[in-house]
């Protein structure tokens, strides 16, 4: 059987890695979450009180959206609200060194599991950018958070640039696009810059072949820049990330991969009314550099663009503490 490559955008004379295929994923009938006799389904939760403690006597929390499917969050520390919304095919854990230095420095940190992915309800439908946007107004209207400050990291980028265009800025203070994939990923008439779409094809067919193997070829690969010369990522941010991918939903994560390249994100931009950041590596090989982060910064009215000379694309693991530190001197210049 041969084997289905996946070859990431990347810089002339520097190719990407291949990505591999993909292992089925099915869900139990009428409960996904059903596991075993010790599992409880989450449909059988009380909307209202959607809340269970941890081992650590620490409640987990669950939004119930208007269609009835479960968004986990996790809700850390005091203060001004920072929401947090993930990358493809990741979860909330992927925020979890960013979300623990914002609460430490006095801000209250929200970060959720978009629907298919993690905790949260693996729906067959509602994969794509307008429910992920409605779900995150869900957990917003449902915790009343206001003077927020939106961080959208790639795929989560594009939820909460979808999020401002179709809820508005009414309970937004700032915004932040980490490594997002806005404007437009994919290459078409009005955007011939973009990825070509047999990129994204490729990326399916792997999912679709051997999705395991996918995940573990894109993190040892182009995610964290682990196929260029000198880098040293470890294997346990590796294993994180197949880990995490591996919690998503197999039709939720495939559906996404349309969600993030072929969304146009230019008219959503263009509502943006409130002070925007963006920080985007310059050897990103997932969302290049030109495609994601340089024609957003165009695109909002004086936003302004924070540039990580090499950095690829999983800088909330490789590039953590130059992150939060970028992050938190936004955050404080909205609160001087």
């Amino acid at each position: 059987m041969e084997d289905d490559s996946v070859v990431l955008p990347g810089r002339p004379g520097r190719p990407a890695d291949p990505g591999g295929r993909a292992a089925f994923h099915g869900s139990a009938r009428g409960c996904p979450y059903r596991r075993g006799p010790l599992f409880a389904c989450r449909s059988r939760l009380s909307a209202q009180s959607s809340r269970r403690p941890d081992r650590e006597g620490r409640p987990m929390s669950f939004v119930t959206t208007a269609d009835g499917t479960h968004i986990f969050y996790k809700d850390w520390g005091a203060g001004r609200p920072v929401v947090l919304s993930h990358g493809w095919p990741l979860n909330s854990d992927s925020w979890e060194a960013q979300q623990l230095f914002l609460a430490d420095n006095g801000y209250r940190v929200i970060a959720h599991d978009r629907r298919g992915h993690g905790r949260s309800s693996q729906t067959w439908h509602g994969n794509e950018m307008d429910t992920y946007a409605d779900d995150l107004a869900a957990v917003i209207d449902h915790l009343d958070l206001t003077e927020v400050t939106l961080v959208g990291f790639s795929t989560g980028g594009g939820e909460i640039t979808r999020y401002i265009g179709r809820h508005g800025s009414a309970r937004v203070a700032q915004a932040v696009l980490v490594s997002a994939v806005p404007p437009l990923m994919v290459r078409q008439d009005d955007n011939p810059g973009g990825v070509p779409i047999e990129v994204f094809d490729g990326i399916r067919a792997g999912s679709a072949a051997d999705r395991s193997q996918l995940y573990r070829n894109l993190a040892d690969g182009p995610f964290f820049g682990n196929n260029r010369p000198g880098a040293d990522v470890s294997e346990g941010i590796r294993q994180a990330f197949w880990l995490q991918s591996m919690a998503a939903g197999h039709r939720n994560a495939y559906e996404s991969i349309a969600a993030f390249s072929a969304t146009d994100f230019r008219d959503d931009l263009a509502k943006f009314d409130v002070p925007t950041l963006v920080i985007h590596g310059d050897d990103d090989q997932v969302v290049p550099f030109e495609v994601g982060g340089k024609a957003s910064a165009e695109l909002v009215k004086d936003a302004r663009l924070i540039v990580y000379p090499g950095a690829p694309h999983g800088i909330t693991d490789t590039h953590k503490q130059q992150l939060g530190d970028d992050l938190l001197a936004f955050l404080r210049e909205y609160d001087a």
